[in-house]
């Protein structure tokens, strides 16, 4: 089964666009308000969006996306929360949505009842950054009977399992730019180039680079490297900076459509 986030990117592809893929955790500040981001997001111009499910010992994330967990679990987050919030998203929105979840919470809450939940509710995505590679194929088995992709991601120091991490991958390969938790950079990987060439050479799925990517200059030096970008820190960094004045929606909306008018013009 094709998922929507195949459909978009190939559909990107044939326009030869760039994907923009911009992340939110689910419940920050609140419920409300992801709801209303999600939706001017979208009419922003982003392609997919990541729903961070916000955890309480996030190993993959820097401080931005931590303090944006914490403030989504005092907002009372948690999983029937989101899956009550993308229920109502479907009932406007048609574009591709992605959890990033932690393992734990997915096993905690049943491999299987998780998979029909998600399907239930219309996700067409699982990015679960500590997933160890041994123990994903079960997953991946499982998934087969879904619409959904399971993202692997993969970085510079995955040296000699690039191969295996992308194999039978779906949907795109989620390709960190740097060593390190997710958080603006102010420099990439050394051999960011050799490192996105090398994994061309194991997949023909969709490369988009994430972990760092922050502004149109970025963007501009990696374009001709990869399919797409992940915006995540940047615009939890948007949302943080209307809090006070509740402008987080109107801030992180005026960045994603600069982004996306750049997507086009690069």
């Amino acid at each position: 089964m094709i998922s929507r986030i195949t459909n978009k990117l190939q559909a990107l592809k044939e326009y030869d666009e760039k994907a923009l893929i911009t992340y939110v955790t689910a419940g920050d500040p609140d419920l409300e308000t992801t709801f209303d981001l999600v939706l001017a997001m979208e009419k922003a111009g982003a392609d997919i969006i990541e729903l961070g499910i916000p955890y309480s010992d996030p190993l993959a994330d820097g401080p931005v996306i931590q303090r944006a967990s914490q403030r989504a679990l005092n907002a009372g987050a948690n999983m029937e929360a989101i899956f009550e919030l993308v229920i109502k998203l479907r009932e406007k929105t048609q574009i591709p949505l992605v959890f990033l979840v932690y393992y734990n919470c997915v096993f905690k809450y049943g491999l299987e009842t998780f998979l029909n939940r998600c399907q239930e509710i219309g996700i067409d995505g699982l990015i679960i950054p500590d997933l160890p590679l041994e123990e994903r194929r079960e997953l991946q088995v499982m998934m087969q009977q879904y619409p959904m992709d399971l993202i692997p991601l993969v970085a510079p120091t995955s040296e000699d399992r690039m191969k295996e991490i992308v194999q039978d991958a779906e949907g795109f390969i989620y390709c960190v730019s740097s060593t390190g938790v997710t958080g603006k950079r102010n420099s990439l990987a050394g051999n960011l180039e050799g490192f996105m060439q090398q994994l061309r050479t194991y997949t023909e799925i969709p490369l988009v680079i994430g972990f760092g990517i922050s502004n149109s200059e970025m963007m501009d030096k990696l374009k001709n490297i990869c399919d797409g970008f992940i915006i995540g820190s940047a615009v939890i960094e948007k949302i943080e900076a209307g809090l006070e004045d509740r402008s987080s929606v109107e801030r992180v909306s005026k960045f994603i459509e600069k982004l996306y008018e750049f997507k086009n013009l690069g």
